[in-house]
């Protein structure tokens, strides 16, 4: 694809020709970041219709973290759609399901034994996480973040934290709700200073149950390691393990979602991993599958065994298209090249953000934000 290269106005004259059909067939809803169409894309470069050729620093949002059109990725697409696909693996399963449900069990923190589900999106992954644990501890309450964002569907959206535009005129929304704030040291909610706290953060949501909420009618706690949506904020050192202490102590099922902090973004395959967490529900999309519609639930097997035959899956969750361009996804991942390349470009470009910037992993270093 070469350099970037700008040869229009930008919008060029065939993105505005398509922005106005745009507008007359697409919801206004629907918006955009940027005012340009595209037309391909290879590694870190995307092509517009007037042929401007320009660095792409959104990745689809966090999904193209091995690049657009890496060549084994679509060679393994080209392959599997000359072979079939769809078939719908609650009629006719297929080997590729089930190994990437083996693959991801074993690549996922937590040595004990696990299971996959595959579904279509972020969203709808955090759902049937919740299904899981509601069913598996027989309570109806999910306790989740205030700045989180974990999709747009009913009970995702009821999870997330920003009103405009996210839940604006959508109400009501999913009862059995809690909110609390997250471990944003820079604008501390409790006006408590890191290391000092010693996470006050954490023990607020003890109080949080002692004047709220019984523990004993929550099934969950659903958090981002980093915040993505609410500012991409670290929490410090020791807060992830300290959560998962705490849910353990009620017998509340730790959801951890990294929609958006997996497959490297984080210099780690998946972020909680820096923290040496294990949860027992780990949601997973995005870079998963190279832009493909692939997400997943990974947890603990006794909890993903629990609802009955037919309680989980749809006719597209782990598609086969998208089940081999994941396998080529974990193929360019596993080697750890990525990774480091990720850790090193992170680490290198971290700067302190202020009077509570001390945070730091185990090893001293600033965390990646």
């Amino acid at each position: 694809m070469g350099h970037i290269r700008i040869r229009t106005e930008v919008p060029g004259p065939q993105s505005q020709a398509l922005m106005r059909r745009r507008d007359a067939a697409v919801p206004r809803g629907v918006t955009h970041s940027t005012p340009v169409f595209a037309a391909s894309a290879d590694g870190v470069c995307v092509t517009d219709v007037d042929g401007n050729v320009y660095l792409d620093f959104a990745g689809g949002i966090g999904v193209m973290n091995v690049g657009h059109s890496a060549p084994s990725v679509v060679a393994a697409l080209r392959d599997q759609a000359n072979r079939f696909s769809h078939v719908c693996f609650s009629v006719l399963p297929y080997e590729s399901y089930v190994s990437l449900a083996e693959r991801l069990a074993r690549l996922s923190p937590g040595n004990f034994p696990k299971k996959t589900l595959f579904v279509n999106s972020g969203a709808e992954a955090i759902e049937n996480a919740v299904k899981i644990a509601r069913h598996a501890t027989g309570r109806p309450g999910v306790l989740c973040f205030e700045d989180g964002f974990h999709g747009r569907t009913l009970l995702a959206l009821s999870l997330t934290s920003k009103v405009e535009p996210y839940k604006l005129g959508y109400a009501p929304f999913v009862a059995d709700v809690l909110r609390v704030p997250y471990a944003y040291c820079y604008r501390c909610a409790y006006r408590a200073d890191y290391p000092a706290c010693r996470f006050t953060c954490v023990d607020e949501i003890e109080h949080h149950f002692k004047r709220h909420a019984d523990p004993r009618t929550i099934a969950a706690v659903v958090v981002e390691p980093i915040l993505g949506e609410g500012g991409f904020v670290v929490p410090p050192s020791g807060y992830l393990a300290r959560l998962a202490t705490l849910c353990r102590g009620y017998g509340i099922l730790l959801i951890v979602d990294e929609v958006q902090t997996g497959f490297g973004r984080t210099g780690r395959l998946f972020a909680c991993e820096s923290e040496g967490v294990e949860p027992d529900l780990l949601v997973i999309a995005k870079s998963l599958a190279a832009g493909l519609p692939l997400a997943a639930v990974i947890g603990r097997a006794e909890l993903m065994d629990g609802p009955v035959k037919g309680g989980l899956g749809g006719p597209y969750g782990g598609n086969p298209l998208a089940c081999a361009a994941a396998h080529a996804v974990l193929d360019l991942f596993e080697p750890g090249d990525l990774l480091r390349r990720s850790e090193a470009i992170g680490f290198a470009g971290a700067k302190p953000s202020g009077r509570r910037s001390k945070r730091t992993l185990d090893d001293g270093r600033r965390p990646v934000r």
